[in-house]
């Protein structure tokens, strides 16, 4: 049995009390779904400035009345303390998803990014700290290794930031680590590489690549590739963040507190052969994909030509074993935003499909 099913089965018998941060976001509304199916409690704190009510009522739908029965929803904003004091109230374990991502927001707005992802960490530390907590897992970013060159990336050797958003992300580190060497706090931090899944916006300027360019699959839209399309990345399927989370959270390994982690394949796929897989995906269900090409425009502005993570730390400390490849993930999450993105009476097969 792997460490995430002894973790999953442990908690199928004992109820624990939980905070997930940013819980209307894409990652926070996939924890809080995978914690009400296991039966534990969980509180959800969200201002809704980039998660969406919708998220909530679509695991309200999947996990049903019962279970939405242990969710305690708190509207509020991890830039103020009290709020954050009281979502903290009688928690056990925090994970910590709410934050403003995207590179390219930072970099047009490194105020507002500061504000949520240094500020707000720092309140959210100090009301856990305050509520005798018992740890804190956060999200942090591989954005951390900046211009650091060599892959895999490996926890422990990190460049020099590309972004204020790797800025606050890394600034989240060391007030993690300071934490726990000033107060004896317990936290772990996890270096997400580019996730994607279910519920994923895929609107907005700041959409991640994967949602947008599915939207703009169904919808015979144009579609643009940053650069030559060479540049690849470590593409991670939801259901690996969920379970780095959970075994972060519930991990009795002494050394494996405290840590920082690398979440992802230690795989690389470049964005034209990820548009490749998702036209593919698409192709038997929305004919038009056929004649479907990329354009091509230039790169972006702080954004690194490849990631790819070492996993062997989270492996050996933790048990992390991702079950899903890029393909697997793909599949699982195409069907998710089919679902959610095909305008009503649109379906393969349909007259006028091909011209959408």
């Amino acid at each position: 049995m792997s460490k995430y099913q002894e973790a999953r089965q442990y908690l199928q018998n004992h109820q624990h009390r939980w905070l997930v941060t940013g819980v209307a976001g894409f990652i926070g509304s996939n924890l809080l779904e995978a914690l009400l199916g296991l039966n534990q409690k969980v509180t959800g704190l969200d201002n809704f400035s980039t998660g969406h009510r919708h998220n909530l009522t679509q695991v309200q739908e999947l996990v049903g009345p019962e279970a939405w029965a242990n969710f305690t929803f708190i509207e509020g904003d991890i830039r103020r303390l009290d709020d954050c004091r009281l979502a903290c109230e009688g928690v056990e374990y925090i994970l910590h998803e709410a934050a403003l991502g995207s590179v390219p927001r930072s970099i047009e707005n490194p105020i507002q990014t500061n504000e949520s992802n240094v500020s707000g960490f720092l309140n959210m530390q100090v009301a856990s700290r305050d509520a005798a907590v018992k740890r804190f897992i956060y999200a942090a970013s591989s954005s951390t290794y900046g211009d650091q060159p060599d892959l895999p990336k490996v926890e422990s050797v990190i460049g020099r930031p590309l972004s204020p958003y790797a800025v606050t992300k890394y600034v989240n580190e060391l007030y993690a680590d300071v934490f726990a060497r000033c107060y004896g706090t317990e936290s772990i931090g996890l270096r997400y590489f580019n996730v994607f899944g279910p519920r994923q916006d895929p609107e907005g300027a700041y959409a991640a690549v994967i949602p947008q360019w599915v939207a703009a699959l169904i919808r015979n839209q144009p579609l643009h590739i940053n650069g030559d399309g060479e540049t690849s990345r470590d593409f991670c399927f939801v259901d690996n963040v969920v379970q780095a989370n959970l075994l972060a959270a519930l991990t009795d390994n002494p050394p494996a507190v405290n840590q920082v982690y690398n979440v992802a394949l230690n795989e690389r796929t470049s964005l034209n052969q990820l548009y490749e897989m998702m036209r593919t995906l698409l192709l038997e269900r929305f004919p038009h994909l056929q004649a479907h090409r990329p354009q091509y425009v230039d790169f972006r502005a702080g954004d690194v030509r490849h990631s790819q993570a070492d996993i062997a730390k989270a492996e050996s400390l933790l048990g992390f074993q991702p079950t899903h490849r890029i393909d697997a993930g793909l599949k699982q999450a195409m069907d998710w935003y089919v679902d959610n993105l095909v305008p009503a009476g649109y379906r393969s097969g349909e007259k006028g499909a091909a011209a959408m």
